[in-house]
């Protein structure tokens, strides 16, 4: 197997380097080398978060170069923007469509686009958008949201579903377990 690039973008407090952590552990416990690096950026502040994941059968980097990406998974839609440059020639992004305003709209500084979904559309032929939010709060937590997205892009891993399942129950806590199940089934069946 070739090496597969997988970038995760988000806000801070979205559960990027926890989707990142189990799409990871799934690899390794695959059988695959895996490699795994994250960007924390100003994340406790809600800024942009970025982590990368790459899997083959041997990884030398951590890091994937823009424009060799297979997957990028956003969890916001302004910041599947910012990083569909990481995307290769016929990659895909699986993004959630609720917005989060950054702290420059908050702010009054700047204005969120109304056209984003638009300019992703543009900038990326296979993208697909899902409402992450509501899947995560049928799931029983609005913070499942990324489990929803690891959901979602599950098909296209060379990893099993089953393993990414046992991984999501050992990262979870107790309580959480099901609740995080759920937001993975019902990520893929988005």
């Amino acid at each position: 197997m070739d090496i597969f690039n997988i970038v995760i973008a988000g806000v801070g407090g979205q559960g990027v380097l926890l989707a990142s952590k189990v799409l990871a552990e799934s690899a390794l416990a695959s059988g695959m080398d895996v490699k795994q690096n994250e960007v924390h950026g100003m994340a406790q502040r809600g800024g942009s978060v970025i982590s990368f994941v790459r899997i083959g059968k041997e990884v030398f980097s951590p890091v994937v170069i823009p424009g060799t990406a297979d997957i990028l998974i956003s969890f916001e839609p302004l910041e599947a923007l910012r990083y569909v440059h990481y995307l290769k020639p016929g990659g895909m992004l699986v993004y959630n469509k609720v917005t989060i305003n950054p702290s420059t709209v908050a702010s009054g500084l700047a204005t969120y686009p109304a056209d984003v979904e638009d300019q992703i559309a543009k900038a990326c032929p296979d993208a697909h958008g899902i409402d992450a939010l509501s899947i995560a709060r049928a799931a029983g937590n609005d913070k499942a949201v990324n489990m929803v997205m690891v959901g979602a892009v599950m098909k296209k891993l060379p990893i099993n579903a089953g393993v990414v399942e046992g991984v999501v129950r050992s990262v979870s806590k107790e309580k959480g377990i099901d609740v995080n199940l759920k937001a993975l089934n019902g990520g893929a069946a988005a």
